[in-house]
C-alpha cells in the first residue's frame, strides 16, 4: 500500500479526529435532544453536514495552541 507523505499527517489527524468526534457527539446530542424517533438517521445526518466542516476547521486552527498548553501544563518523566 502506498502512503501519503508525512507532510499531509496535520491533516489527515484534523480529518479523522473530527471526523470522529462529530459522529459521537451529533449522534448523543440528536439522541438526547429529540429521541429515537423513525426520522432519526436523517436529522442525525444533517446534524453531521452541519457540524463535521466546523469541527475540522477548529482541530486545524487550535490543535497546535492546545498542544503548546498541554506542553507548558506537564513535565517529562524524571525517572533516573
Amino acid at each position: 500500500m502506498r502512503k501519503l507523505p508525512i507532510k499531509t499527517s496535520r491533516y489527515l489527524f484534523a480529518f479523522f479526529m473530527s471526523l470522529a468526534m462529530t459522529l459521537v457527539m451529533t449522534c448523543f446530542i440528536t439522541l438526547v435532544n429529540t429521541g429515537w424517533q423513525g426520522d432519526f438517521e436523517r436529522r442525525w445526518l444533517r446534524a453531521i453536514g452541519f457540524a463535521w466542516p466546523l469541527s475540522f476547521c477548529c482541530i486545524l486552527l487550535f490543535a497546535d495552541q492546545v498542544r503548546r498548553l498541554v506542553t507548558y501544563l506537564t513535565e517529562p518523566d524524571c525517572t533516573d
